[in-house]
This record gives structure tokens, sequence and C-alpha cells, in this order.
């Protein structure tokens, strides 16, 4: 197992007691894209796609082993792990959004809007009433290189909420470049959501009320290559993959520490007995460590 030093950056005072082991550990490299992963406490692994060579790799904490999970994968992207320890994917490659069960079975969460096919989901959130929140750039049908090339049925990239009673499929947001990452504030009145190819790179944040987006305003810009992977800590602090590493942000949109990181990143997760335990998937690379902040209980 490869150590590489811990990098953590002080841009603002409010960073200055942000920090963790002296040294990240490089649990797997050799993907080609590595993206999504998902903590499952229960069996304390971490599922992430390497989307390229479309399969899902898996993780052991007790034994350090990594195997694969799921092979051919329809492309997976981004995960999220539901209130039941379900794993909820987008598949890039199948244009869909699935659960899987605890049995092993595959539920379509969302295949279409309006009878048209989504262009590539890509990463995915659910909030506290079930409703499962993703965005749909057109990364998978772009080229051959992580899904299949193809025309977009919709003609833009959006993003979605599926209703967590009738499974209906509603767009909330229609004004995006490239919808990326996305995640709620804590109290859920907020929910975050990445812009990879605007120049520059941003995220936005949008109001919530009864499942509906308002607002939209600018939250933060990157100063490294695009945002990917959102994620939210405990304290309500924004934390972004970028192309340097991981970007943390106050919740005034202020930029005030990094974790430099070798390689670009593309996502990040929290994971552990006791949920800091820092996780993040890096070009061809996962990396982890421990550090003094935690996710939010749920």
């Amino acid at each position: 197992m490869d150590m590489v030093k811990a990098q953590f950056e002080m841009l603002d005072e409010r960073f200055a007691r942000v920090n963790g082991d002296e040294w990240m550990q490089r649990l797997h490299t050799g993907c080609r894209w590595t993206e999504g992963p998902a903590y499952f406490p229960a069996g304390r692994y971490l599922v992430f796609s390497d989307i390229p060579n479309d399969r899902v790799l898996r993780w052991d904490e007790t034994t350090g082993a990594v195997g694969v999970f799921r092979e051919p994968a329809g492309f997976h992207n981004g995960h999220t792990v539901d209130r039941q320890g379900r794993l909820v994917s987008c598949e890039q490659g199948n244009r869909r959004v699935t659960r899987t069960e605890h049995d092993g079975t595959t539920t379509v969460l969302a295949g279409t809007y309006q009878g048209k096919r989504f262009n590539s989901p890509n990463d995915v959130v659910e909030s506290s009433d079930g409703a499962i929140w993703f965005t749909d750039p057109s990364y998978g049908i772009d080229s051959d290189y992580e899904g299949h090339q193809a025309e977009s049925e919709i003609g833009a990239c959006h993003v979605y909420r599926v209703d967590p009673v009738d499974g209906s499929v509603r767009i909330v947001a229609d004004d995006f470049s490239r919808p990326n990452g996305l995640a709620f504030s804590l109290d859920e009145s907020l929910l975050y959501i990445a812009d990879t190819r605007q120049n520059p790179s941003h995220i936005r944040v949008f109001s919530v009320d009864d499942g509906r987006l308002s607002g939209g305003e600018v939250f933060a810009t990157s100063d490294a290559g695009g945002f990917d992977g959102v994620r939210l800590d405990a304290a309500g602090r924004v934390w972004a993959a970028a192309h340097d590493g991981l970007h943390c942000f106050a919740p005034d949109g202020t930029r005030i520490g990094k974790l430099r990181v070798p390689e670009v990143c593309s996502n990040l997760t929290f994971g552990g007995p006791r949920r800091n335990d820092l996780f993040i998937t890096a070009s061809s690379s996962v990396y982890t460590l421990r550090v003094n902040f935690s996710a939010p209980r749920v």
C-alpha cells in the first residue's frame, strides 16, 4: 500500500484546525478513471467506479483486498447509499438510475423522461424524504470512452428529482451546461450543484422548498480545473473535488483551504466507524486518510 504525504493548505483562518493523518494511503491504483465512492458501514467496504473499464470495484476494509463488485456495469459513474443501505447508481452507459436491492436484484428508478432516454446520469443524492436527485450531463454519450456515443434525445443537460411516492421524474433545474456533483446542506434547505463546463467551473446553490428549487446563484468558482463531486461535512463546510485536490468552502462561499492530492480528483465520501475516514477517487487511484472532521449523521 503506497503512502502519500497529506498536504492541508490553509487559505483562511477558519481552516486552521482542519487536518488529519500525516499520510494518505493509496488503496488502489491502475484504473482509467475512478469515480463514485460509496461506503457501506454494515459491510465495512467501499465501492467505486472505474468508468472507462466498465466495472465497479470493491475495497474491503477488514482485509484491504480490492475485487470486482460488478462487471460489466453499464459504465457506472456516481453512487450513493440510501437510508435502507442499498446502492443507488448512475449508469452512464445504460442511461438510467438504478438501485441494487439487498438480494442483489436491480430496480430502475429513472429510465426515461417523457419517453426520452436520459443523456448519461452522473451523480446522485437522496433527501430525507426518500426522493432521489440526480444530474444528467452528456459525458456518457459524447464518445464511446465511458459510455456509448449517441445523440441526446432530451437535447439538454438537466437536474432531476424522482418522487419517493409515485416514482415520477421531474426536471428541477434546466439552465446548466454540464451539471455534475450535488449535495444538500445539513438541514436540506439548500442544494449545491457543480457545473463542470463553465469557465471557470463553479458550484451553484439553490433553495429547496417542497421538492422544488429556486435561486441558483454562484456559490464558489474553481481556480484549478473543473469541479466534480461535492460533499458536506458535519460542520457545514462544502468540499469539492477539483484538479489539484479537494477544495473546502465555508458556508458563505469563501475558499478556506485545500487538501492537495497528486492526481486529478473526481469525487469524495466519508466512511469508517466514526464517519471520519475520507475516501477520494482521483484519476487512476483511490486514496484515504483519517481526518479530524466527519460526515453529518443521517
